[in-house]
């Protein structure tokens, strides 16, 4: 299936201390922090909104991650964080996200996520709608 580029969400950050190692160097943890505040507010444009999810208890769930680190970033750095639908299964979906320095544009991360929707507290996988809007053709 072809990236569905349509359905995207953009967040911007601001590396912090607590970003960071001893050497200002943004660590692991942080960008995929980052890349998780992406994810859930791209989550909401395709109805998994936080006060929905609770209330259904229906949430997608990360089963795999795959991350390519670019070049570091640093203390102080704007990082733009840019996420999209690239995949809709019959149980599965995939995000990727791009991590940008703001204003020059140098890229920082290329990553891809699988998400499951799962039914809780079963744990249950349920099967993706198929009429989201933007994800039909």
């Amino acid at each position: 299936m072809p990236e569905r580029r349509d359905i995207e969400w953009t967040t911007e950050d601001e590396v912090m201390f607590y970003d960071t190692d001893v050497g200002g160097v943004v660590h692991n943890l942080a960008y995929l922090r980052m890349i998780e505040r992406c994810r859930t507010k791209l989550a909401a444009r395709i109805g998994f909104d936080l006060p929905g999810m609770a209330a259904t208890q229906v949430y997608p769930v990360v089963v795999r991650t795959e991350i390519d680190y670019r070049m570091p970033a640093r203390l102080g750095d704007l990082i733009t964080t840019r996420g999209w639908i690239d995949e809709w299964g019959r149980a599965r979906f995939w995000c990727r996200f791009e991590m940008r320095r703001e204003g020059t544009g140098d890229l920082f991360i290329t990553c891809r996520q699988a998400l499951a929707v799962v039914q809780m507290p079963e744990g249950k996988i349920v099967r993706l709608p198929r009429d989201v809007e933007g994800l039909t053709p």
